[in-house]
């Protein structure tokens, strides 16, 4: 007598089931993928916006340098901290922007990943019996 594999028989006796499943995969892959587009497009937002106030803090320093620079004598300069703290502030943003873009990607398409893992499984249990 030949023996037909399970999934075989599955396959030959209920198409709609598989066509079934592999809808349910796609509509997995589907909501994966817009999980990790939203992560993606936050992180290279913040990625930009650090960019662009790293930009930022790098003129004003030298604008500062400049000024201090040009004073006549820096004993005098009755506000000499402000050459320090303007380009600090938006230095500590893009720092701020870097940290927060900085992300832990393991989860992405955690929900895929353990659906194949059950879906295998499932497959070399029916295999073994």
């Amino acid at each position: 007598m030949i023996h037909i594999h399970p999934l075989l028989r599955l396959i030959a006796t209920q198409p709609h089931l598989l066509a079934d499943h592999a809808e349910a995969y796609a509509g997995l892959v589907g909501e994966e993928v817009g999980k990790a587009a939203t992560v993606w497009k936050r992180r290279a937002a913040l990625n930009a916006i650090a960019l662009c106030m790293t930009g930022v803090a790098v003129v004003l320093a030298g604008v500062g340098v400049m000024m201090w620079a040009a004073s006549a004598d820096s004993a005098t300069m009755r506000a000499g901290w402000v050459l320090i703290a303007t380009p600090a502030a938006p230095a500590l943003i893009a720092l701020l922007c870097f940290m927060m873009a900085k992300g832990d990607d393991s989860n992405a398409f955690i929900d895929l990943k353990q659906q194949v893992a059950a879906d295998l499984s499932m497959l070399r249990e029916v295999s073994v019996a």
